[in-house]
Parts: C-alpha cells; structure tokens; sequence
C-alpha cells in the first residue's frame, strides 16, 4: 500500500490505510482515504486497461491484480440535446452505469473492496444489500476466490433473490431491523474474518471516484455546471465529488461540479435535514417508494453527506414516485432503461428548472445507477402496449392502425 493515511470525515483522527473497519472509533462517523495531491492519468488505450491501471495514481494500491476485474467502469455518458431543449437547459448527460458487469455502478467499488481485501489476505468477503451490491459483491467475490456471505432483508422480494443465488454465494435472509444490520455486520465481520464491502465503506467510495474521471475525459475537462446522483446510504456522492476534487486538486480540471444529492420523497432523510439546515440526519420510521434502490431511512454517510454538500455549494431534493415513474418512461425513450431510482435524477432536473433553480446556460450529468431490468415489476406502472396480428392481415393492420 502506498504511504497514505485515512482519516475521520468529521473529528479528523487518523488511521493506517490497512485499517478494515470503515467507521471511526470515537465518533461513528465514515473513513475516508486522504486526498490524492499529485497524480496523472496513465496513457494508454483504455479499451486495454482496468479503471485501476488508468488511474492507478489515484488509488492506494502499489500493486493490483488484474485478475479480480470483469472490465467494469468506461461506461458511456449519452448527450440528450432532445430531452435538454424540451426542458429548457443547455445540456443533459446521462452517465449509464447500466453497462457495467452487474448492470450497476456497485462494480466500481466492489472491485476496490476486493482488491483491498486481496492485498490484506482475505479469504472471505460480504456485503448487507438487497438489490445492485448484493449482486455485485456475490459476482466479483465467488470470481476472486473469496467465501461470499450476502445479508439480505427477509422482506426481499423474491425476484431479487436469484440474481445474488446463481453466483453461489451464502444467501441469508435475516429478520431483524435492517437499519441496523449494516452496524451489525460490520462487528460480525470483525469477528468471524469476513470482509464486508458495504454501501459507503472506505474503498467503495474509492471506486465510485472513477465515475467523475471518466466524466471528465469523455467531456475533454469541461465539466457540467451540476451533477445530480440518485443517492442512499451517501458512499456514491462522496466518492464522485472526491473525484472531481482530486482532479482539480492535480490541476487536470479548473473546476469542481455542484452536486445534487437526488432523492425519493417517500424516504429522503438527507433531504429532510438538508431542508431544515441541520447537521445531522435523523432515521425516516415510516418509509415507502418505488426506488426501492435509495430507500434507507438511515443513510450512514448521510451527515458526511450535508458537509460535503454544503462546502461545494450543492443542494439536495425529493421527487415523488409519480413523477420518478414519467421520468423513467422519458428516459426509456431516450434508449436508456434504468432502475426508478435511475430516473431520479432526471425527475429532479424538471422539478428544478421549474423552480427556477436550473438555467437555460447549465448543463447537467446524470447518473443511471443501475438496469432497469433488475426490477421488472415495475411495468405495472407503466400502461405498456402490445398488438396482435394475422400475418395475411399485417400490412393492411399496421397501414391502418399507425400513421
């Protein structure tokens, strides 16, 4: 490992990078790794590289192994002039992390967590999910080797299930409080030996930092005035806004994007305290929204979050799954399917340029965390169409029915 240190985000004290645990022994606040002064991108054809080799400057690593990767990251960031004209602001990406190995931006991270837990001689690895890193964590950790225990709610619905299954990972559902099950696992982990690579752990916010280098070359370093993420337990947001500091930080941009914290307002509990200008966030106890994806009442990154938002000038906001479900149907139409909580972020676009908030002369990135095919009951929402049809009858039917 490199001569790094990690630190606490809120009292500062500081730790050895080998350190596991992700959370600070004095206050319960995250870990974080210290910032990057001095680095570079690696030249090279990044078709023929890992997100760890291209910006290996960035990461703590002195030696990776390759061989833990599925290619994840590179993904593509798709310019909507159509949807930006409609709405009134100058320019839309969409940074559609559906392309990565296990359809969501998960892969990212998970691969910094194996990696860390390789360098330190794990042999077994887990993470407390029910959706998109329950499944990455049980992908990349049976292709590393590692004993894989995924900790899922006992409500999961059941079409969750066999997507984490297939990889033969140690699949438990456990009744309990699932807010607190995240804490739980974390001393599980201590002492049974397992490494938990869960939602804002350490080195997942490591590797959710390779959205914002990648947005930064596919835009040759102009970065957009705003990018909006669909955010949950925090570990996302802060680890793309760490990217876009380092970057600038080594002199690679001028300038560091706002960033729009994105949530569901049937469980928006960083909005909350965000809206009441307090420091910290409280738990939602009543919660309900078809993002089930961002939907924790008690995000442990969440007041690491206000800070963070707070110091570069970003802001958070709720939408509603109404408005969550048309924007999944425009973004579908753009060619992009995404999870509802995928869709967040343009809801949130339109919400804000109602308000006023957004300008004709902004333009905005877009976070797609995840496939929209990773929750299929969510076409019930949708008033989907199908025809049917003779084949003696076909060309007069669709002269006739589509004009």
């Amino acid at each position: 490992m490199k001569n790094l240190k990690m630190y606490c985000t809120n009292c500062k004290r500081e730790y050895p990078i080998q350190h596991v645990h992700p959370r600070c022994m004095l206050c319960n606040e995250p870990l974080e790794v210290q910032s990057v002064s001095q680095g570079k991108i690696k030249e090279g054809n990044p078709l023929t590289q890992t997100i760890l080799e291209r910006y290996s400057d960035f990461f703590p690593f002195n030696d990776i192994n390759n061989d833990l990767s599925l290619n994840e990251g590179f993904t593509s960031l798709v310019s909507s002039k159509k949807l930006a004209s409609k709405i009134g602001i100058k320019n839309i990406y969409f940074k559609n992390e559906s392309e990565n190995p296990t359809w969501s931006f998960k892969d990212r991270g998970t691969l910094l967590g194996i990696q860390h837990a390789y360098s330190l001689g794990y042999k077994k690895v887990g993470a407390v999910s029910t959706g998109n890193m329950a499944v990455s964590v049980a992908a990349y950790g049976k292709r590393a080797g590692f004993e894989t225990f995924i900790l899922v709610s006992k409500t999961i619905p059941e079409e969750k299930l066999n997507p984490v299954a297939i990889y033969g990972a140690n699949l438990i559902k456990v009744d309990g409080d699932y807010g607190n099950l995240y804490y739980e696992s974390l001393k599980i982990g201590e002492k049974q030996g397992i490494y938990f690579i869960n939602s804002d752990v350490t080195y997942r916010v490591e590797g959710s930092k390779t959205i914002a280098f990648e947005i930064c070359e596919q835009l040759k370093y102009d970065v957009p005035e705003y990018v909006i993420v669909p955010t949950s337990a925090g570990g996302n947001i802060r680890g793309i806004l760490k990217g876009f500091e380092e970057f600038k930080q080594v002199g690679i941009i001028n300038k560091i994007p706002k960033m729009i914290c994105a949530q569901a307002a049937g469980c928006s509990p960083i909005y909350n305290a965000f809206i009441k200008n307090t420091d910290t966030v409280k738990r939602v106890i009543e919660h309900e929204t078809i993002a089930h994806g961002i939907e924790n009442p008690f995000p442990p990154s969440g007041n690491q979050v206000l800070r963070k938002l707070r110091k570069n000038g970003g802001i958070c906001i709720s939408v509603t799954d109404e408005e969550i479900i048309n924007a999944q149907k425009e973004l579908a139409q753009e060619g992009i399917f995404g999870q509802p909580e995928s869709a967040v972020p343009l809801a949130s676009i339109k919400k804000l340029k109602k308000q006023g908030f957004l300008k004709e002369t902004d333009s905005v990135a877009c976070v797609v965390t995840g496939s929209g095919l990773k929750y299929t009951k969510v076409f019930e929402k949708h008033n989907l169409k199908a025809y049917e049809c003779n084949i003696e009858k076909l060309n007069f039917f669709i002269r006739n029915n589509f004009k």
